[in-house]
């Protein structure tokens, strides 16, 4: 090993001692930090990573209850397979009623949080999600509610937590505007995604941002931006994974995220936001058999099995080759809890709140 050799591997571990123990680095340490690739550095960083996650969160990884509601999305972004544009996507939505089977189902699972996901849904009508969050919260006050269904206006997001909502999940996707653009369609808007992000952090909800990791046109200038959007803005969660290509896309040959950047930003954010909750998303494990096994030992804390009903789970293919489309929710809880504790972590169903919300 050369002495140039020598001095950037020091120098790199000496930064992930740096991001363990709290202090700021500049965006030239941060980028080195990413791009390190000297042996056993992604090891000793998701060491670090999993060390400052047990000091918050101990060994539990909570289980959150996924229900993929519709597929129907008046938006047009250009890496998803449910965007508007795309002809071939087999849509569907679920009745007020459907909603409610699934999470009585998770509630006898040992649920207690159930995450509502789907397109920006025209059909869902604020009086509609109103009517939902408020139909959980009596079935299952002891459960909370998440809502991730992408941009509205402030005044829908306060009649959402006035009824009982607890958490609402937005990926920013790039905080770079450029870059933003080059990934959405003109009518969609960096500086109205940004401020949604805000509004809802305004009202009190606990809130969840993240970016693609591997994202077209993505460097590492960009990485390092979401990164320092993400200490300023300081959310409750961050929900990473790679980009994946839908073959029905304007990006369908475009070449997916790593799983080792995917990891490496796990860590990473877990040293930057200590008691941050972070997913081991359902795309990390699409892009390796043990992508959420790998994400939980980087220092991801939380996972999302799927409670939709098993005959639209295939059809909200936001990308390809989406894993758990075809499993019962039973089977799937069973699958994820015995992935879990093969790693030496325990399965938690309880609410999981943010650290900083469960005194209040």
């Amino acid at each position: 090993m050369t002495a140039q050799e020598t001095y950037k591997r020091t120098l790199a571990f000496e930064l992930a001692d740096k991001l363990a123990a709290g202090k700021e680095l500049s965006d030239d340490e941060l980028a080195c930090v990413l791009l390190c690739d000297q042996p056993g550095f992604g090891d000793y960083l998701a060491e670090k990573a999993r060390a400052v996650r047990e000091q918050y969160y101990g060994k539990d990884v909570y289980m959150r209850g996924l229900i993929e509601f519709t597929n129907i999305c008046k938006n047009n972004c250009y890496y998803c397979g449910i965007r508007s544009g795309n002809a071939k996507a087999e849509r569907y939505r679920l009745s007020e009623e459907q909603i409610l089977s699934c999470c009585d189902a998770g509630y006898e699972l040992g649920f207690r949080t159930f995450v509502l996901q789907g397109g920006e849904d025209p059909h869902y009508t604020d009086d509609a999600i109103v009517s939902v969050v408020r139909a959980i919260k009596e079935r299952h006050p002891d459960c909370a509610v998440t809502l991730s269904i992408g941009e509205l206006e402030k005044e829908s997001y306060q009649k959402f937590f006035d009824a009982g909502a607890d958490r609402y999940l937005l990926r920013h996707e790039t905080a770079d505007k450029e870059h933003y653009e080059m990934l959405h369609p003109a009518e969609m808007s960096f500086d109205h995604r940004m401020q949604c992000l805000r509004d809802l952090k305004e009202i009190g909800y606990q809130v969840g941002c993240g970016m693609m990791v591997g994202s077209p046109y993505q460097t590492t200038e960009h990485l390092v931006k979401d990164l320092r959007f993400l200490q300023e803005f300081r959310p409750e969660m961050v929900g990473i994974g790679p980009f994946i290509p839908h073959h029905d896309t304007p990006f369908a040959d475009r070449e997916a995220g790593t799983v080792d950047m995917t990891i490496r930003l796990l860590s990473m954010i877990r040293l930057l936001l200590p008691d941050v909750l972070l997913p081991a998303t359902t795309a990390l494990g699409t892009i390796d058999p043990m992508g959420r096994e790998k994400g939980i030992l980087a220092g991801a804390n939380v996972v999302m099995p799927n409670l939709s009903p098993s005959d639209v789970r295939g059809k909200y293919l936001l990308y390809d080759n989406k894993i758990c489309t075809g499993d019962e929710a039973a089977e799937c809880i069973r699958c994820m809890a015995m992935r879990i504790s093969s790693v030496g972590y325990e399965a938690a169903v309880a609410r999981g709140d943010h650290v900083s919300f469960r005194m209040q």
